[in-house]
């Protein structure tokens, strides 16, 4: 049997996550909910889902000393990062007046304008379904192009190689919904709540090899 690590770190939507991982694991896998890196270190797989401010999150990831396994996960095993668990796997966010990230993809986390480069005012956050422009990995597998996925957030991925973007979406401008690296996909939506075509993704994910 399988171990999938959830990572606490006080700032997830664990339950939801939780919740959604252990309909879709049966006997295969055995779902934990981990607050400590050895946890986190011996688990096959690794989900890391957050919510909140980048400072707060990167404050809480340091005193939990859960830094260096998750960058150690995100590069040796099935890795998913959701909403701020994409975001702080860059270098740098632009919020709270900046805060580094783990570095594990280079470029950074920027905030959307209230108004678009068309003149168009946009509501901020970002809240709600939106379809993802899909680029080839296992992960989609299943999930028409295009699909509609449940989004909440103020701050977007700006990556600078973007061959690591593997879906985009439009809100205002296009920006990465989905990045990937080795055994590590990140998505800025929340396949949790995003229905069937969230609960493909995630079950896609129990079956990825961590391999491209």
């Amino acid at each position: 049997m399988q171990t999938v690590a959830i990572v606490d770190f006080n700032f997830g939507n664990l339950r939801s996550v939780h919740n959604a991982l252990r309909t879709l694991a049966g006997s295969k896998f055995d779902i934990r909910i981990a607050s400590d890196a050895q946890l986190v270190e011996e688990a096959d797989r690794v989900v890391f889902p957050g919510q909140g401010a980048a400072r707060q999150c990167m404050r809480s990831l340091g005193e939990k000393n859960l830094l260096e396994a998750i960058a150690h996960a995100a590069q040796t095993r099935p890795f998913l990062g959701i909403c701020m668990g994409m975001q702080v796997l860059m270098e740098h966010s632009e919020e709270n007046a900046g805060v580094d990230g783990l570095g594990l993809f280079s470029g950074t986390v920027r905030p959307f304008a209230s108004t678009s480069p068309a003149d168009q005012r946009l509501k901020i956050p970002h809240m709600g379904w939106n379809g993802i422009a899909q680029h080839l990995h296992p992960l989609w597998h299943g999930i028409p192009d295009e699909s509609r996925f449940y989004f909440v957030h103020s701050y977007y991925v700006a990556p600078e190689d973007t061959d690591r973007v593997v879906g985009q979406t439009l809100y205002g401008l296009p920006f990465a919904a989905a990045i990937a690296q080795g055994p590590a996909f990140a998505i800025q939506a929340h396949p949790e709540k995003s229905g069937r075509h969230g609960l493909q993704l995630l079950r896609n994910f129990l079956d990825w090899d961590g391999h491209a």
